[in-house]
């Protein structure tokens, strides 16, 4: 009778390890590989506040895309990025208007690069306070709100270093109206 109760508990203690194994050899390496995604290849934001409307809405979900900054090009004019601004609690999303050596000035609203007004191909709300004319440090990008009289964007924080960008916003995922490429 003593051998059948160690044995009925040495399996229950059987059961329970190979429980625990199995758990961590599926759990562990998820989320490694959620890490090593989320570090490295994209991850996914809330859009927050009204600065890039008609755009992106506040409350809108995306995937922001980290591999093509790093490794193929940089930011380029119009392309809507992911910045961390230091002093800001909460990563911003806006649109590149402002490139490297580019002299950028804003007035009533909208933008003049080296002098000319910049053809936005992109629909935008003008508004908010002028800027420059200033030239644009090497390795920063100017950004702006696409709803450009509620944003706080580079004619408050200046120039983004590039090293500050996060990525693309890249998709879309929520609310289901808005499922596509954010563009």
């Amino acid at each position: 009778m003593e051998l059948e109760t160690r044995e009925r508990e040495s399996g229950d203690t059987g059961w329970v390890a190979k429980a625990i194994r199995e758990i961590g050899e599926t759990i562990i390496p998820a989320i490694v590989i959620a890490l090593i995604i989320n570090l490295f290849l994209a991850q996914a934001t809330q859009v927050l506040g009204q600065s890039m409307e008609p755009t992106l809405h506040s409350a809108q979900r995306v995937v922001v895309e980290k591999v093509t900054y790093r490794f193929i090009h940089g930011p380029r004019r119009g392309d809507i990025v992911v910045i961390k601004v230091e002093g800001q609690p909460d990563m911003l999303i806006k649109r590149v208007v402002g490139l490297p050596g580019e002299r950028i000035e804003i007035r009533g609203g909208e933008v003049f690069v080296e002098g000319e007004r910049l053809e936005e191909t992109w629909p935008a709300s003008l508004g908010g306070g002028d800027y420059g004319p200033e030239v644009i440090p090497p390795l920063h990008v100017f950004v702006l709100g696409d709803n450009r009289g509620a944003s706080n964007d580079s004619r408050s924080f200046g120039p983004v270093p590039i090293e500050d960008v996060v990525g693309h916003a890249w998709f879309s995922y929520w609310p289901p109206k808005d499922i596509g490429p954010v563009e």
